[in-house]
């Protein structure tokens, strides 16, 4: 299981350096400083973001549940904010679509490595 979750910070820790080779308005220092994020972003979606869903039900329910890329968005700023000047995210509009793109990057690479590390 720890395994499991290494791999995991990992692989999130890549789609975090792929977001940031494709938007120079997303600047990552270098693979340590994408683990660090990958680590933060873990523990933010593991204590910040039910929160946030729950208070955000109402609207999450409304728009069929797109509402989660933006809290997905709010906890990706939380985690540039908590590291500093190494992770820089320059807006709220590339925070969203940096969300969406390491949902997908991480969905795919987790789907890639799922039975070898079992």
């Amino acid at each position: 299981m720890i395994i499991r979750w290494i791999v995991s910070l990992i692989l999130n820790a890549v789609a975090l350096i792929a977001v940031a080779q494709l938007f120079d308005s997303f600047h990552l220092e270098g693979f340590g400083t994408a683990v660090l994020a990958s680590f933060i972003l873990a523990i933010l979606n593991i204590i910040v973001k039910p929160i946030l869903v729950i208070l955000t039900l109402p609207i999450t329910i409304v728009t069929f549940g797109l509402f989660l890329i933006v809290i997905n968005a709010i906890t990706l700023m939380i985690t540039q904010a908590l590291i500093g000047s190494s992770f820089v995210i320059d807006g709220f509009g590339i925070a969203i679509i940096a969300s969406i793109i390491i949902s997908l990057i991480t969905m795919v690479l987790n789907s890639l490595v799922r039975d070898s590390v079992r």
